[in-house]
């Protein structure tokens, strides 16, 4: 079965964005291969704030090969050809999505979406690069729910002072 797994850029405090929905202080670091990382995956997932960004960044959405699949209610379906939208039953929906043959799939960015499928028991995998920065506030990395316990797979710290963290989503007790 494919692997669902959250990947996703966090301030030291916590927040995937800042007060104003900005994400400046996501800046390009040589030391992530990037390569490696889309090779792993084939298809992206996400909500429809994070695919509204990722759209007007072309290079984002077209330089992957990926399918693209986006949980929306808001979606005009015949504006965004090539998009599998999901707008009611996610957690069946990726369920499903996971028991296809294929490569692991990333769900990008969206705390609202992880929460959603993490209570789920869906997530398997956390892969958060922490930027060095303190935003003050903004839109958390997970919003309240129920608490998950993980194991650590991976960790390395980037000359910038970014630290790539992996972790296992363990299953609920």
């Amino acid at each position: 079965m494919r692997r669902l797994v959250y990947s996703v850029a966090s301030s030291v405090d916590g927040f995937i964005a800042g007060p104003k929905d900005e994400y400046d202080w996501i800046t390009p670091d040589s030391g992530i291969d990037f390569i490696t990382i889309y090779s792993r995956f084939d298809t992206l997932l996400m909500g429809r704030r994070t695919y509204d960004v990722a759209k007007t960044r072309g290079d984002l959405l077209n330089g992957t090969g990926m399918r693209i699949v986006v949980v929306s209610t808001t979606i005009d379906v015949a504006k965004d050809a090539g998009v599998t939208i999901v707008s009611r039953g996610v957690v069946d929906a990726v369920a499903a999505l996971k028991a296809e043959k294929g490569k692991d799939i990333w769900l990008m960015g969206g705390g609202v979406l992880f929460r959603n499928l993490l209570d789920g028991g869906l997530v398997d995998e956390l892969a958060i690069s922490v930027f060095p920065v303190l935003l003050g506030s903004g839109t958390p990395l997970l919003p309240e729910g129920c608490r998950t316990t993980m194991h650590l797979i991976d960790s390395k710290a980037l000359p910038s002072g970014v630290v790539m963290l992996s972790y296992a989503v363990l299953p609920a007790a």
